[in-house]
């Protein structure tokens, strides 16, 4: 058949918008085509760039080769397999160039020697298509990759990788070049985006998965310095082709071509919505079933080691190992099926591979030159049932077309069944992880009891308040693990640990994020004891004391988080299981705090003073207050403390770099708060609030204790004192922490004028329920009657009377109750609304009503039946409140809201 050009222009600008718009772009080309010369227009097109910059150049190219190769083959000029092929050497040139790119910028006047872009799936086959992305993989070899002296081989190596993707997949005002995915390296999941050549092989030799032979079936050394390449490639040849197969091999080929079933449940024959790629007796099954029988016999035929989709069907018939018949209808049907995904990519240049309804479809169709959408899938449906029936007997099955995808036990049926959103996507994601997309799940024995976890981690998932977050928060889990078979082992062999763990990912987000970022955690769950409240400060500080001598002032810290991260975890999982009341929850988290505190400041000074000295006569001071002070945390409190030192301020530190006694103390507090604060290797520890100090944040970070006395008998506000009420020396020697606390009686004994103070105290709050108004229903901090106003009320009490000032609330309410200050009811209105605070910090942090099972959680740790009872004992213990503040005050609190 001649090809007609100008019909083909015709076809283009009249049904693909995005053929149109290259053509008016690029007039020069359409006059080359429109006079049928298409060597002469793709010769055009690959010089479109000349004289730009790499990004600008690429993107021309890549613009106007789109172009030429969509008219050529709309024209009949360029069969599928020229425009295949013209694309993948494209890609090949666009790697290279950024590849080079890349190097040059960095190191001036170098070659992209050591730099190496192995081309798989359709790129390495040669067959990309008009919008695929590039899955190439990079690998750089340390002794010849070009760098700065100061770069280290690794570093430039992640450097080129991250300036070549953003080279190539970056949206500008020219387009883009290629969406590159780097996911098919070793390990993506942790690895960085190069990965070293002996790396590499050393993963290839030992760890890696039946997918990653697929994938290296049709990989070639494409871009960058392509000797080394190949040389990679011939070093892992052994890996992908193997010249025996054990049965688990054998397992795992059949464990990859049932899964291109059954993670796709759209429609299962050719109407809107199919997937052209994924769909039953698509191109995905033409081309898994050449790759199948070339992992099996390649090994010992080394004539079926070719890497484009034809060329395998044919040596596979050749050999004998295919029907000849099978092999012709296999190759026809992908070439037309490839055709097709053009004219669906040709509309608007989108990466899709799915039929349109409507005037789409009939555009595609017309684009064909076909009359319609109609006659477009009357074509596809016997087409796409003949391929399927071969990759039916591929998987031994003889069931009727469309069974297997739609039957009740398909990961999408099940997940759609358990009330999951966009399921098809969600199956295929699942579906990734056992694809040794995780590495910790590329092992037959891992995955099989993940596959045996995986119907009773769904059904838990599906309660949870963002099921797909908590699939999500598992994904992340089992990816950083180090070891998913002793994972799934263990959950195997404790279902209480299973229950621990779904209920950590499905009812605690603010715990299901943490053991996402440290999975490591879920070792504090093992011990039998995991479930006991942690000792007293001592014990606790003796567990996060350096763990070896000689440990540096780094492994000390990360020691502290260790210890600290898994007492926190553990104490949350208690809080979830109900073991222990919120109450001893918040004291134990206290304790917690307080001996991280204790070990980072003693390792700070001790680190400190190597350099610096001691300063004689004078020591740092640690003071805690709020929920710290009164001993009482939730897990998200901060610690507000405030830093002071003893001795004379003029005296001088006795070290090699001796420093005046201010400034010694100031940067001493500064090193303890970012030992408790700045995150290390093990993660972060507490965020530190120092606002409270003598003059807040304008003030310095740590101030003389005669210093803070004075300040605070003489210019401090109201609002100060209270604050001192629940404040508690938690670091010092014994000697300066009574030194303190007398100070501090001292000023909370003072004599205070009742109008005044009573004044102070409704402004302030008013003021503050002005500017934080609650969160939510569950917000027992700041509802009116709530604990903010309770404190308030108890501060008052305490200042006026000058008497009964304990940093425990439960304590101050005994005492000002005894003195008929205060109704003995209002203790357990505190405690109520302390549980609430402390429970609801995990699992209702955003202090609505939360799901179903997590309302249950958060009513039983509460004492409550339900989450209607909850809330009908919340709203009790704030009426509580409010008649005492009435009482008190004799000013009516609104607690309606």
């Amino acid at each position: 058949m001649t090809p007609d050009w100008p019909e083909a222009i015709a076809r283009a600008r009249a049904n693909a918008p995005f053929l149109a718009r290259a053509l008016d772009r690029q007039p020069e080309l359409e006059a080359l085509l429109a006079e049928g010369d298409g060597e002469a227009a793709l010769a055009w097109a690959r010089q479109a760039g000349s004289g730009a910059g790499a990004e600008v150049a690429l993107r021309r190219e890549r613009l106007a080769l789109a172009a030429a190769l969509a008219v050529g083959d709309l024209a009949g000029a360029f069969p599928v397999a020229r425009v295949m092929a013209e694309l993948s050497v494209f890609a090949d040139r666009a790697l290279d160039r950024a590849i080079g790119e890349a190097i040059a910028r960095r190191v001036e006047g170098a070659e992209p020697a050591g730099m190496i872009a192995l081309a798989l799936g359709k790129h390495g086959a040669g067959e990309l298509n008009y919008s695929s992305d590039i899955d190439p993989i990079l690998l750089y070899d340390p002794e010849t990759l070009p760098r700065r002296e100061r770069d280290e081989p690794g570093e430039a190596a992640q450097r080129y990788a991250r300036e070549i993707v953003q080279m190539l997949s970056a949206q500008t005002a020219e387009g883009y070049v290629f969406r590159v995915d780097l996911r098919l390296r070793p390990a993506s999941e942790v690895s960085p985006l190069a990965i070293s050549t002996d790396a590499a092989l050393s993963h290839y030799e030992s760890s890696a998965l039946a997918w990653e032979r697929a994938a290296f079936i049709r990989a070639r050394a494409a871009a960058g310095d392509v000797a080394p390449g190949e040389d990679f490639l011939a070093a892992i040849r052994p890996f992908v082709w193997r010249r025996s197969l054990d049965f688990g091999a054998i397992e795992e080929i059949g464990r990859l071509t049932s899964r291109i079933r059954e993670q796709y449940s759209g429609p299962t024959e050719p109407r809107p919505g199919f997937n052209l790629k994924q769909g039953r007796g698509g191109i995905r099954e033409i081309e898994f079933f050449a790759q199948a029988h070339q992992l099996i016999h390649g090994g010992r035929d080394r004539s079926l080691r070719v890497r484009s989709t034809r060329a395998a069907l044919d040596a596979l018939a050749a050999a004998g190992h295919i029907a000849a018949e099978d092999a012709a209808l296999l190759g026809r049907s992908y070439d037309r099926l490839r055709t097709v995904e053009h004219r669906l990519q040709m509309l608007e240049d989108h990466q899709t591979h799915s039929l349109p309804a409507g005037e789409a479809l009939d555009r595609a169709a017309r684009l064909d030159g076909l009359d319609g959408g109609a006659a477009l899938l009357a074509e596809l449906t016997p087409l796409c049932a003949e391929v399927a029936a071969r990759f039916d007997r591929l998987l031994g099955e003889q069931a009727e077309p469309g069974a297997k995808a739609n039957e009740g036990g398909s990961l999408p049926a099940r997940l759609e069944r358990l009330g999951f959103d966009e399921p098809e996507a969600l199956a295929e994601r699942i579906a990734s992880w056992s694809d040794g997309h995780i590495r910790a799940l590329r092992s037959a024995a891992a995955r099989a009891s993940f596959d045996a976890l995986l119907p009773r981690l769904l059904e838990a998932f599906a309660e949870a308040p963002d099921p797909r977050r908590a699939l999500i928060l598992w994904e992340e889990l089992i990816a950083k693990a180090s070891s998913a078979i002793n994972l799934f082992r263990l959950l195997d062999a404790r279902p209480g640990l299973l229950d621990q763990l779904v209920g950590v990912l499905t009812l605690a987000p603010p715990l299901a994020e943490e053991l996402a970022r440290r999975p490591e955690l879920l070792d504090a769950l093992i011990d039998r004891s995991a479930l006991d409240l942690p000792g007293e400060v001592p014990e606790l500080a003796a567990k996060m004391a350096r763990g070896e001598a000689g440990d540096d002032y780094e492994h000390a810290l990360d020691r502290i988080r260790v210890v600290t991260g898994e007492t926190r975890f553990a104490l949350g999982v208690q809080l979830i299981e109900g073991a222990h009341d919120p109450l001893a929850i918040a004291a134990a988290l206290s304790r917690t705090a307080e001996a991280a505190l204790d070990i980072a400041a003693r390792t700070t000074e001790q680190d400190f003073a190597a350099k610096h000295g001691m300063v004689p006569g004078g020591e740092l001071l640690v003071l805690g207050l709020g929920r710290l002070g009164g001993g009482a945390l939730t897990h998200a409190s901060d610690l507000d403390i405030v830093y002071l030192f003893t001795g004379d301020h003029g005296a001088e530190s006795d070290g090699a770099r001796p420093l005046g006694a201010t400034l010694y103390f100031n940067r001493l507090a500064q090193r303890v708060s970012g030992a408790l604060s700045v995150p290390t290797a093990q993660g972060a520890l507490y965020e530190v609030d120092t606002r409270l100090r003598p003059q807040g944040a304008q003030g310095p970070l740590a101030v003389s204790l005669d210093s803070f006395a004075r300040y605070q008998r003489e210019d401090a506000w109201t609002w100060e004192h209270m604050a001192l009420t629940r404040a508690r020396p938690l670091y010092g020697s014994p000697d300066a922490r009574a030194a303190l606390e007398s100070a501090i009686a001292d000023v909370l004994r003072q004599p205070r004028d009742p109008a005044t103070l009573r004044a102070d105290v409704l402004k302030m709050r008013g003021e503050m329920a002005a500017n934080k108004p609650p969160r939510g229903p569950l917000d027992a901090k700041l509802l009116r009657g709530g604990l903010v106003d309770l404190e308030f009320l108890l501060h008052y009490l305490q200042l006026r009377e000058r008497a009964c000032v304990f940093p425990d609330l439960g304590q101050a309410i005994a005492c000002l109750a005894e003195r008929g200050l205060v109704p003995e009811e209002l203790a357990e209105a505190e405690a109520m609304m302390t549980r609430l605070l402390v429970a609801g910090r995990l699992l209702a942090p955003d202090l609505d009503p939360p799901s179903a099972a997590a309302g249950r959680a958060l009513a039983g740790a509460c004492g409550s039946e339900d989450i209607e009872a909850l809330l009908r004992s919340l709203s009790d213990a704030r009426h509580c409140v409010a008649e005492a503040w009435q009482a008190t005050f004799d000013e009516k609190l609104e607690t309606q809201a």
